[in-house]
């Protein structure tokens, strides 16, 4: 028996789970679907008045990507990820963009449901996501997915805050019976980044008129190294130095060393009215990553001071001052001699690592979930759903073949320098009655957001004794959180809303909704929507939606406290984030965030021409107090020890800081534009696609100071303005086959984050090819390749400067190509 929620459908802020889907990419007509982007039952994707893709889960799963956020790159051009060599936390949840909005721009619901941030703040955001702290979409397995439903369009009225560029909403499986098992092996073209992933998804019916449906994915993947040798190590090499190694430092994919996901999803009917449901997850995450390599001729704080005219000289410390050696202008020679008294007590990191170092950066990623509600429906066509809500996602980072230089020849080389918790709590009530034509829909929603930061290791932010010689302090790459910084930051909000749809006549319907929203922190934010609809003919369909919007800053990016490394100036420095109510962020302009502010409006229209479906859709975007981290700002050794002082454990090792601010207004438009076209010449069944999409974003008033030219490059050029596919699937009998087009438009690099080392990236084609087949009735095997061609972005003219062979932001990645193998089981 194949179970569905057949008669009580879900009342969510999306959708009803009751209805069929049978589109993709090779399906030819679109029946009664479920869509997110309205609150009345038996819309379809053609019947809204704003643009819908649904992506089935067949389409997610037959590509050769393994995580999520790659796979919905494959299938909507709009939205963009990319690999994160060297991104702190970035590594560990990779940043995406819808629309050429940051990731916390766009909301992602599960079942319908709001789906937890991330703890992670992508600090190395490349400029487009600086700053931003989305959701992880890595952490739900494809094989969990019925589907994917992408709302492109604004709509914080109908779900609040994130909505500005979109929503997606993943649709879980609720087969109640059958098993679908998954062993997938794979490596790139250079022969490294092998990944072994294994998944599987079981339906059951522990009970009559109910469904358990669970899913598991397991995944491992080595590291990939597309790197050369760093000009100064290689001069080192040259020079007699044996120690540097070949390469210093490697720009790759980050190793994965296990990756666990469980998912569940669970339905029960008590009578023709009533049903119960719940789902959720449980995941974890070991990755690890390399940071920029430490040259021990220049690395200040650990192997060279600087003093106030700008000179450089040799770090050397006393580990026993006041015994009688005198440790200063000592050559390195002499410090490493460990027969002489001076030799002894004179400390100098070539002692440790006399080819310089380059730490690895990693961390442990534990996600979990679980939604519980009530839904029913009254005899007078009154429908109610209750639910409540908590995720929780945790990371603890780690460092490797580093040191806290202040601790001299004590300092151990493994650091824990802390971690961030972020913590999601809501309730909602939803209602919705149909009177005729008209559907009036209502509800209410109360959520707490929590965010945690722990305190590391003592030895991740000791002051040690060196310090006092200019050996910098805390975990050199990421220094650790003292219990100073550590503490729970919280907040409340409150909401309730509105929703009638109406079909005004047999060819014209018109949507209003409006929604009221307190939060604890900065106050009351209203917002509204308008959509209308014009059937034309059959074969025309006029479509549109105006709207404002808004996205609350999050209690991360409103306290978080951070310090890493960055490459500015032709050199690394240790560059601070700190909350923007600190009294050194307020000397520079900094204060409490308030949310962004959106306008959005669309019109599209759907085309039919015989067998020709064409959908096309302008959007258009204009934000307001748009929230983002600062360009960076030099600070005063005084500015330093004043933040040293007050707890901020390596401020004192600050060479700049930023803050979050509400600093600029941008405007962001573009062009969806997307065709199918079943080809009825060729044997079997087979579908031509083309989606293409065209974003352009511009920044049109900012705060003085706050922004740079380089930053205003990446928000405006950081991403492709042009993105599409072309894709053709065919099946003849127990064959499969997939091949499809990938394009990427020119787009702009700040390589390391540096205005001074521009890329000026062309554009690259990809090609993508499947083919799979029916060996019985419950096995097939299925091979392919990612970038058949092995294609790479243009090299450029900077690999020397630290050893990046490819654009790091390169949105077709910079891996080559990628093989794999697929073996699919059924029960």
């Amino acid at each position: 028996m194949k179970y569905r929620l057949a008669t009580i459908p879900l009342l969510c802020a999306t959708c009803f789970l009751d209805a069929k889907i049978a589109v993709g990419q090779d399906s030819e007509a679109v029946e009664t679907m479920v869509v997110t982007g309205t609150r009345k039952a038996g819309k379809t994707a053609e019947q809204l008045a704003s643009p819908v893709d649904i992506i089935e889960g067949d389409d997610l799963a037959n590509q050769g990507d393994t995580e999520l956020t790659d796979l919905m790159r494959n299938l909507v051009p709009s939205f963009n990820v990319t690999t994160q060599p060297i991104s702190d936390a970035g590594t560990i949840v990779r940043p995406a963009n819808l629309r050429g909005l940051p990731p916390d721009s766009t909301l992602v619901l599960i079942n319908g449901k709001r789906r937890h941030r991330a703890a992670v703040i992508s600090f190395l955001g490349q400029g487009v996501s600086d700053g931003a702290q989305g959701v992880d979409l890595s952490m739900i397995p494809a094989i969990a997915v019925e589907r994917a439903e992408v709302l492109r369009d604004g709509a914080s009225a109908l779900y609040g805050s994130d909505a500005i560029a979109g929503v997606m909403n993943f649709v879980l499986k609720d087969n109640d019976e059958g098993a679908r098992f998954e062993a997938k092996a794979g490596s790139y073209y250079e022969g490294d980044g092998t990944m072994f992933q294994y998944a599987g998804n079981v339906g059951t019916s522990p009970f009559e008129g109910g469904f358990a449906n669970f899913s598991f994915e397991y995944r491992e993947a080595d590291a990939t190294s597309r790197s050369i040798q760093r000009d100064d190590a290689a001069s080192l090499r040259e020079s007699g130095n044996a120690y540097v190694a070949d390469p210093a430092q490697t720009w790759g994919q980050p190793e994965v060393k296990s990756d666990v996901k469980l998912f569940a999803n669970f339905g029960q009917t008590i009578n023709n009215n009533l049903e119960l449901y719940a789902f959720g997850n449980y995941g974890t995450r070991d990755s690890q990553g390399g940071f920029y390599y430490r040259n021990p001729t220049d690395r200040l704080g650990v192997y060279t001071t600087e003093d106030s005219e700008g000179n450089v000289s040799q770090l050397v410390g006393d580990t026993n001052p006041g015994s009688g050696p005198d440790c200063s202008n000592l050559s390195l020679d002499a410090a490493a001699d460990n027969t002489t008294i001076q030799g002894r007590e004179c400390f100098s990191f070539t002692e440790v690592f006399p080819g310089g170092f380059t730490p690895r950066f990693g961390g442990r990623l534990v996600d979990s979930s679980g939604v519980f509600g009530l839904r029913g429906e009254f005899n007078n066509g009154f429908r109610y759903d209750l639910s409540g809500g908590v995720g929780r996602n945790e990371v603890e980072f780690y460092l490797d073949n580093t040191v806290n230089a202040s601790l001299g020849p004590n300092s151990p080389t493994t650091f824990e320098p802390g971690g961030y918790i972020q913590e999601d709590e809501q309730f909602n009530l939803d209602v919705s009655y149909p009177m005729g034509a008209i559907n009036l829909a209502a509800g209410l929603e109360r959520r707490r957001e929590t965010f945690t930061i722990n305190a590391g290791d003592e030895a991740s932010y000791a002051n040690g004794p060196l310090s006092q010689y200019g050996f910098s302090i805390g975990s050199n790459g990421f220094s650790g959180f003292s219990p100073d910084i550590a503490g729970k930051f919280s907040r409340y909000n409150n909401a309730a809303y509105l929703d009638v749809e109406s079909d005004i006549t047999r060819i014209w319907s018109v949507g209003l909704a409006g929604r009221y929203e307190e939060f604890e922190d900065f106050g009351v934010t209203r917002n509204g929507r308008l959509s209308t609809r014009l059937d034309l003919s059959d074969q025309l369909v006029l479509r549109g939606t105006i709207s404002t919007g808004f996205r609350a800053p999050t209690p991360g990016q409103a306290n978080v406290t951070n310090t890493t490394t960055a490459f500015e100036g032709g050199s690394l420095i240790d560059r601070g984030t700190i909350p923007p109510t600190n009294p050194i962020a307020q000397l520079y302009g900094g204060e409490q965030l308030k949310p962004e502010t959106s306008q959005n409006y669309t019109f599209g229209a759907i085309l039919k021409t015989g067998s020709l479906r064409t959908t096309v859709d302008y959007f258009n975007i204009a934000i307001k107090d748009r929230i983002a981290q600062s360009v960076s700002r030099e600070i005063s050794p005084e500015e330093a020890a004043a933040l040293e002082a007050a707890g901020y454990a390596g401020a004192g090792n600050y060479a700049a800081i930023r803050f979050y601010t509400n600093a600029f207004e941008t405007e962001t438009q573009g062009v969806d534009l997307i065709m199918s076209y079943p080809l009825k010449a060729l044997p079997g069944a087979s579908v031509l696609r083309f989606a293409g999409n065209w974003t352009e974003t511009k920044v049109i008033d900012y705060t003085t100071g706050i922004l740079d030219e380089k930053r205003i490059r990446q928000l405006e050029e950081g991403l492709p303005q042009y993105r599409a596919n072309l894709s053709l699937s065919n099946r003849v009998g127990s064959w499969r086959s997939l091949a499809r087009v990938n394009y990427f438009g020119p787009y702009y690099e700040a390589h390391l984050d540096s205005g001074g080392l521009p890329i000026e990236a062309g554009e690259e084609f990809t090609v993508d090819a499947e083919l799979g087949v029916a060996l019985m009735d419950n096995l097939s095997i299925i091979m392919g390749a990612q970038n058949i061609f092995n294609e790479f972005p243009d090299e450029h003219d900077h690999q020397g400067v630290a050893g990046a062979k490819y654009p790091e932001t390169a949105p077709m990645g910079f891996n080559g190509g990628f093989y794999y193998g697929k073996l699919i089981y059924f029960l």
